[in-house]
């Protein structure tokens, strides 16, 4: 069962976000499925086990607009493909907190695309992003990876990471099972908002 698998933190780790010191990190458990039956989509969990975000797509796979939504069913993102020329696509975020949709006129909460970089072991892992101002570089963000995280272009500090989840003895869960670490100080909703950008990229969702 899923819900076997989507294990919370241990009562001494719980932190709820909404009440949490903006000093402590908080995590997420991500996992890259639907709660839709043949769904494509994925669902983020908080530190007491309970669905937190939602994405669930139904039966449309690869899907060009997708929509991240609270336990509720509250479009809280509109996600938008915005197809440009060969490889160059884009992301685009559209924050739907005050109504469920955006608006035609309505500019980007945030943008997002995948740059190609050769690193040491000869794969290309650079995802930009530009959001309210600022910018952000997500590395390691490919199929397959294990382990990435999103960092500051100001300064480089890691904002947010995410990795393999693993039981307290160490195990792996399985490779849809993720961990998201949030830092300090950092906007939540819009780190979501970014790992579910990734697994498109990625083709996870």
């Amino acid at each position: 069962m899923a819900t076997a698998r989507i294990q919370p933190l241990s009562a001494s780790e719980l932190r709820d976000p909404a009440t949490a010191d903006k000093n402590q990190k908080v995590i997420y458990t991500v996992w890259m499925k639907s709660l839709v039956f043949n769904g494509h989509g994925c669902t983020i969990y908080g530190q007491d086990g309970c669905v937190a975000y939602r994405v669930d797509n139904y039966a449309c796979a690869r899907s060009r607009e997708v929509f991240i939504m609270d336990t509720g069913g509250k479009t809280l993102i509109k996600l938008l493909l915005k197809k440009n020329f060969g490889f160059f696509s884009t992301w685009q975020g559209y924050s739907c907190c005050d109504g469920d949709d955006a608006a035609a006129d309505q500019q980007p909460w945030f943008s997002v695309r995948k740059e190609y970089r050769v690193l040491k072991n000869g794969r290309a892992a650079v995802v930009r992003v530009a959001a309210g101002g600022k910018a952000y570089t997500i590395d390691g963000a490919l199929r397959g990876s294990e382990y990435y995280r999103v960092s500051d272009d100001a300064d480089g500090a890691s904002v947010a990471e995410v990795g393999r989840k693993r039981t307290a003895s160490g195990l792996a869960l399985g490779e849809d099972v993720l961990t998201l670490t949030v830092g300090p100080a950092t906007d939540h909703l819009l780190v979501v908002g970014l790992v579910v950008v990734c697994g498109l990229i990625s083709r996870c969702i």
